[in-house]
């Protein structure tokens, strides 16, 4: 099998293990076992508390000790067992631990398999920024597939989900032990600074401004990210309450729907060389949070009903919020990263976006949603809901244009030769 195929069932894989769920939990929450709005935002945030520390740790292990893809089917196999075991828990706070658990093996497998096709790609004499995103976006295709298998099969407020998604973990996990070599790549010598014997040298990146500055609006977008991740599913479910949406297209198979948002990434993937070596960072992060705003805005305005077109026109817009700050921030961050640290520095964006961002989103939005936009009978105004998304969106933004110096030169995002720092 060539490079190119094995990496395209890595990332295939990889996405359908979480496509399974995530988007779905909320219906599985709220519709199968009626437990609180409030616990949920806990349950959701399991993903930003295992992603402050387990990427950066993996990293730290990958790029010291370790096989990276070795590391990365351990984690697969072990989160399998844990995702067989959700549907037995029959309580909120277990869930809660069994969830967090699960997102411990399971978030730092991303910034790893990034990490693994990254060395795989170089070692190839590949051009990650050309070559990475057409295989990128097969994790996007099995994305959408585990939504359409879930949503088809009518397990989206059933416990059936978690156990597609553990049977996808152990075929993973089992075929990543046939994945290309990935050693550890930090040198071993008696003049290791204290960060380099701590497996902390990713950190020195925030020693420069510019990438401090990057890393902080990061962490903005990842919040913005689980904004969509835990509400927009729930938000479509909730129309089957009113009379006028009852068994439209929408409300019955929501999951479909949503699905639209990862189709429109798989383009927008491979429109990201184009855009970061014509444009580069600035530029393809502001229309990302730019897509954010209209995404949410939107969001505020549709229904499954007249509305239905302004749902879709939002979806598609996600493509494009999406990946232009994940994909390309994690291309940017490769290649302003020392080999050396290739693991620890993607396990960093990791924590920033998926960690510290995820932990603020889900936490302020679960708070402001319960105090500001849900009534004594606990319905929600998603209206209210999505308009303020849309504003935070539109803020940082602005704040982005500010604050954020860059100059780009075309080729700076080339991938930099063995031994070489920043390009």
């Amino acid at each position: 099998m060539s490079l190119k195929l094995r990496l395209v069932a890595m990332n295939f894989l990889q996405f359908f293990v979480w496509g399974a769920w995530l988007i779905t939990i909320g219906a599985y929450w709220f519709q199968n076992r009626h437990w609180g709005g409030a616990q949920f935002g806990a349950i959701f945030s399991t993903m930003g508390i295992a992603s402050l520390f387990m990427p950066s740790l993996m990293g730290v292990i990958a790029d010291k000790w370790v096989n990276a893809e070795k590391l990365y089917g351990g984690l697969h196999l072990a989160g399998a067992l844990v995702l067989f075991t959700v549907p037995l828990v029959d309580n909120p706070a277990t869930l809660f631990w069994v969830m967090l658990l699960n997102m411990m093996c399971y978030m730092p497998t991303i910034s790893l398999s990034i990490a693994v096709a990254y060395a795989a790609l170089k070692r190839d004499g590949k051009d990650v920024v050309r070559d990475y995103p057409p295989i990128r976006v097969w994790g996007t295709l099995g994305f959408i597939a585990a939504l359409w298998t879930v949503s088809l099969l009518h397990l989206e407020t059933s416990a059936g989900q978690f156990y597609v998604a553990a049977g996808a973990s152990l075929l993973l996990g089992t075929y990543a032990f046939t994945l290309p070599r990935c050693p550890p790549q930090q040198l071993r010598g008696a003049n290791r600074s204290l960060l380099d014997t701590l497996g902390l040298t990713s950190f020195k990146l925030f020693r420069s401004a510019k990438m401090a500055i990057f890393f902080l609006f990061a962490m903005l977008l990842g919040a913005a990210l689980q904004l969509t991740n835990a509400y927009g599913d729930t938000f479509l479910h909730d129309f089957a309450t009113e009379p006028a949406y009852q068994g439209l297209l929408a409300v019955r198979y929501p999951a479909i729907i949503m699905s639209i948002s990862q189709v429109s990434e798989t383009l927008f993937i491979l429109a990201i060389p184009f855009f970061l070596k014509r444009f580069g960072i600035k530029t393809v992060m502001l229309i990302s949070m730019l897509a954010w705003t209209l995404r949410f805005g939107l969001f505020a305005f549709g229904n499954p009903g007249p509305g239905l077109w302004m749902i879709v026109l939002s979806c598609i817009v996600y493509g494009m919020a999406f990946d232009f700050f994940n994909i390309s921030g994690s291309l940017f961050v490769e290649g302003q990263s020392d080999p050396s640290i290739r693991a620890s520095a993607q396990g960093l964006f990791m924590l920033m976006t998926n960690g510290v961002g995820a932990v603020l989103g889900s936490s302020l939005s679960g708070l402001l949603i319960q105090f500001c936009f849900t009534d004594a009978n606990g319905s929600k105004d998603w209206h209210g809901i999505w308009l303020s998304f849309a504003g935070y969106s539109l803020a940082v933004a602005a704040l982005f244009v500010v604050l954020f110096r860059h100059r780009h030169e075309r080729h700076a995002l080339a991938p930099a030769s063995p031994g070489s720092g920043m390009p």
